[in-house]
């Protein structure tokens, strides 16, 4: 039988994953009874811990949110993980977040055992993250914060919004989701005014506080907020554009590219095709390269000229060995 400090801790830990615990279910955790559960819930309340407790059949104990922080007892592959979102969260796109990430971590890694502080250097040694490719945008914490509560509670939000030109404008949302998509978070709405979905880069938005009434969830068209940022952010940025008739099933191209090159509409059995752009004709080329079939491009014109000296250029790069 566990000695009662180390009994509590155990019992401690139990009540802290998301779930309600049944008397006997605890008791049969801890090889103790019920009893002496129901002594050790009332020693975690005497220390401050709000347990709660339900009778019933379906009743049971669970540990809900109080005055103080209670101490995190975490498994070992639950420290790694906190370890390695702390680690990259010191270099993440929130503002003032990256101090104290880093604090956080130094105090984990101070307590951390001898074998899992080996596998964290071996992860953090071994592990090189890519330079940043210039400054990027930050959102401020409480900025990030208005909009997921307002998210979460169905409020809706009003707030200062600067577009790519500069130019500010007044918006009126129903919040669904915060995306984070290339280095950046975007704010996912139903706009009031324009009776439409739209996308919002998060560090551009200046909330006006309070929130505004409650509303009814939307169901978004296609059920997929990230995949509906990608599409909408890509296609913002997209200098060119162009509608690429392709040899190949729907189902086949979709599976070889991502949202944010293109969408793909099905024309029959054996075709299809993609809507598509980029900010230059070379990446466009690309894109179209790896699609790995046959296909017809008509415009834009840069697009066309393009590809035929790709062509030419690939003609020459595999020359007839009969004329060497």
């Amino acid at each position: 039988m566990l000695e009662t400090s180390a009994r509590l801790l155990r019992l401690l830990s139990l009540l802290q994953t998301p779930r309600e615990w049944r008397g006997p279910e605890l008791a049969e955790r801890l090889s103790v009874s019920t009893r002496t559960v129901r002594n050790d819930i009332e020693r975690l309340r005497t220390l401050g811990y709000p347990v709660h407790g339900s009778r019933g059949a379906a009743g049971g104990y669970r540990l809900e949110a109080g005055a103080t922080l209670p101490p995190l007892l975490l498994d070992d592959e639950e420290a790694l993980a906190v370890a390695v979102g702390l680690r990259t969260a010191s270099v993440g796109t929130i503002g003032g977040i990256g101090e104290s990430s880093l604090r956080a971590l130094a105090k984990l890694e101070r307590v951390l055992p001898s074998r899992l502080r080996h596998r964290l250097n071996a992860l953090q040694t071994y592990t090189v993250p890519v330079p940043k490719d210039g400054e990027r945008p930050t959102v401020d914490p409480s900025v990030f914060t208005t909009l997921v509560t307002a998210a979460r509670d169905q409020e809706r939000l009003r707030f200062d919004y600067d577009n790519h030109s500069g130019q500010t404008s007044v918006r009126t949302v129903e919040p669904h989701r915060l995306v984070n998509w290339g280095h950046r978070w975007y704010l996912l709405a139903w706009d009031v005014d324009r009776a439409d979905w739209r996308t919002f880069r998060a560090d551009r938005i200046r909330p006006r506080i309070p929130t505004g009434p409650r509303f009814a969830a939307r169901e978004l068209p296609g059920g997929d907020a990230a995949a509906f940022v990608s599409r909408g952010v890509s296609a913002a940025a997209w200098r060119y554009r162009a509608r690429v008739l392709v040899h190949a099933p729907a189902e086949v191209i979709a599976e070889r590219i991502s949202p944010a090159v293109g969408v793909v509409e099905a024309v029959d059995e054996r075709t299809c095709v993609l809507n598509t752009g980029a900010d230059s004709i070379s990446t466009l080329g690309v894109h179209l390269g790896l699609l790995d079939t046959d296909f017809e491009v008509t415009e834009p014109a840069e697009l066309v000229s393009h590809l035929r000296e790709l062509a030419e250029r690939y003609a020459r790069a595999t020359p007839d060995h009969n004329h060497v």
